[in-house]
């Protein structure tokens, strides 16, 4: 993948979500697999959020959530990219998300959503047909 095309994805830990292990292992495997990668930290709010997206023009933002708060937080976050006119920027969600919010969540504009056990590989994977899709149409 050549440096003109190369995937920009901003990994967040939106809310008061302490817990960043997995958003690291999933910000070292997308580096790895040859993404440009920038991790924002813990306690980010939706607004700082989509700025970042905004100030370092990525393709996708994924948010992690263990703290059973991705009901609200993950539909704000799309809400604020859009406010920012970052509609087009795929969003993808992992952590702790129950089956049964799966649903809402892809409504409110999440592209997929990764549990516990999902291969890096699959993440990645993911990533690359999104953005290629979306290039594609764009």
């Amino acid at each position: 993948m050549s440096e003109e095309t190369k995937i920009r994805v901003l990994v967040a830990k939106p809310g008061l979500d302490g817990h960043d292990r997995g958003a690291k292992v999933i910000a070292r495997a997308l580096r790895d697999a040859g993404m440009e990668v920038i991790y924002t930290g813990l306690r980010q709010t939706p607004e700082q959020i989509a700025e970042a997206a905004l100030q370092e023009d990525v393709d996708v933002v994924g948010l992690s959530s263990l703290s059973g708060a991705h009901r609200h937080l993950f539909p704000r976050v799309v809400e604020a990219l859009r406010a920012k006119g970052l509609g087009d920027v795929i969003v993808v969600g992992g952590g702790i998300i129950p089956a049964e919010d799966v649903p809402d969540l892809k409504r409110a504009g999440v592209a997929e959503l990764f549990g516990p056990g999902t291969p890096t590989t699959a993440v990645a994977e993911f990533i690359r047909r999104e953005v290629a899709g979306r290039r594609a149409a764009g």
